[in-house]
């Protein structure tokens, strides 16, 4: 088990629970707006864990018309190299019991909330988005885990103290997925684990990439009806 300083300086709410206050302006409340329109359902594949998830007539529009410059809401939706990474966590809970795991650009927060409740000492979930973490935070409570949110881009600092990354989903932009693997390789340099969730992304780095499991799930913005496709859990490596 590796201790040490905290995962980053600026974290969000308290673990498990659901934000006071959005950070949006004005009396919009953005744990408010997900808690009414996003109702909580199971991630396919994954029925151990429910996330507040974007339907058909959610309204998501309105967050896009609030600010400018807002991230799209990729945490609206399960995404299939996390579920993936979570159904491996709940089949082989020893890749996470007693250890400190860290989900980097985790979105909903589906593959932290599985290394926890498979026994996880201690979870931490990063993502740029603030209302990711925002809605990361009502669905860690809505499945009684502690997670400790991280607001900022991880992969242009050191290595973290932790033992486990995860990493699902995050190689479908080129620049994106080369600020990832340069951090990751930082990480495999310090001796962390490193594993990785992704359906077969754009710019996935295969060479560097070990599988370990491979599960059918469906993917961002597939429908309930949409066929399943091939996910794979690997290790990432030198």
């Amino acid at each position: 088990m590796v201790r040490g300083r905290s995962l980053a300086p600026k974290s969000g709410p308290a673990p498990g629970a659901a934000p006071a206050s959005s950070p949006h302006r004005g009396r919009f409340d953005l744990a408010e707006f997900i808690a009414a329109n996003l109702p909580l359902r199971p991630v396919p594949s994954v029925p151990e864990i429910v996330i507040h998830a974007a339907g058909p007539a959610s309204g998501l529009w309105r967050l896009a018309r609030r600010r400018d410059d807002a991230d799209p809401p990729y945490w609206a939706y399960p995404w299939a190299g996390g579920a993936a990474l979570a159904r491996y966590f709940f089949d082989r809970p020893e890749t996470v019991r007693g250890r400190c795991v860290l989900d980097i650009g985790a979105g909903s927060g589906v593959v932290a909330i599985a290394a926890a409740k498979c026994g996880a000492e201690k979870v931490a979930a990063a993502d740029t988005d603030e209302n990711a973490l925002v809605a990361l935070s009502l669905n860690a409570a809505a499945n009684n885990v502690a997670i400790e949110t991280i607001a900022g881009d991880l992969t242009k600092g050191a290595p973290p103290a932790i033992d486990l990354i995860a990493v699902g989903d995050l190689f479908y932009e080129r620049d994106l997925a080369e600020r990832v693997t340069a951090f990751l390789d930082r990480c495999l340099t310090a001796g962390l684990e490193i594993l990785v969730g992704d359906v077969g992304r754009a710019y996935l780095p295969r060479p560097r990439l070990r599988l370990l499991a491979e599960y059918p799930v469906r993917d961002f913005g597939d429908g309930a009806n949409a066929a399943r496709k091939p996910a794979g859990v690997f290790a990432f490596e030198a």
